[in-house]
């Protein structure tokens, strides 16, 4: 508890928490947005139209708009929370760190917790305003609040463990990374941009190669991410628990390495 107390207390001493959630507002504003023209344009389209557009169906457009500002949040909180890690070795401060605490899995666990925390924080923050908002973007369309079907629920729910094991995967790329800036760069490239090529990848091995590809993409984690919290998108996608399971086992894989390296790695 002192340690995750200490943690605490470096972080709100800093002005990056702040920084993140200024930047974390208008991102959502703008996925809302966005959410909200979909759901729109899908609205005013046959059911069969919807489906060929890849708009999806009524239940999966209501469960995006209620988790708006998932895509963002997600990656803020991944940022947040590798930067807990290098920002020890940033400021040179690892080395008091580990010699007040030599246990330095003790310490990576500390960090571990206050990285849960920075997310639920985010996903609590960003489902209050969806809670608030998206019964009026609703309204807008002449459709219900849906906030007594269980699939809106689920969504939120789901979307709180996705932000929960994000969480954990930024602390084990910290520990992995240690550079404060290299992390920054390295997770904010792969998770925007690397998502969009390998979007582009698997269209092209399943158009050209394999019509199975398509199926495999939810191996990466923002695919799977968006699997567990909104379902399949595609006919051949597998069920929301598959995107579940791959989450964790990332999570699990990427802070069981992260301890090891920490307490194999000498501090200088």
């Amino acid at each position: 508890m002192n340690l995750i107390s200490a943690e605490l207390l470096k972080l709100r001493t800093t002005a990056l928490w702040w920084i993140f959630a200024i930047i974390l507002v208008p991102l959502w504003g703008l996925a809302l947005g966005f959410n909200w023209l979909s759901m729109n344009a899908a609205l005013s389209m046959s059911e069969i139209d919807r489906e060929t557009s890849g708009l999806g169906d009524v239940e999966r457009l209501v469960s995006g708009l209620y988790t708006s500002g998932q895509f963002a949040g997600v990656l803020l909180v991944l940022l947040l929370s590798a930067i807990l890690v290098t920002s020890e070795f940033f400021h040179l401060t690892a080395t008091s760190t580990f010699l007040t605490t030599p246990r330095r899995e003790r310490v990576i666990v500390a960090k571990m917790v206050v990285a849960v925390i920075i997310a639920v924080a985010v996903w609590l923050f960003t489902t209050v305003l969806n809670l608030a908002l998206s019964p009026i973007v609703l309204g807008t369309m002449d459709q219900p609040a849906y906030l007594g079907e269980s699939f809106v629920w689920q969504a939120i729910g789901l979307n709180g463990l996705a932000f929960v094991l994000w969480s954990l995967l930024g602390v084990g790329a910290g520990v992995l990374i240690r550079s404060q800036i290299g992390a920054t760069i390295t997770l904010s490239v792969v998770y925007v941009i690397g998502t969009q090529l390998l979007s582009i990848v698997f269209f092209v091995l399943d158009e050209y190669v394999w019509d199975g590809f398509m199926a495999l993409r939810v191996l990466v984690p923002t695919f799977a991410s968006d699997l567990l919290i909104s379902g399949p998108q595609l006919e051949d996608d597998p069920a929301r628990w598959v995107g579940g399971v791959i989450l964790i086992g990332y999570a699990a894989i990427m802070s069981v390495i992260g301890t090891l390296v920490t307490k194999r790695r000498d501090i200088s």
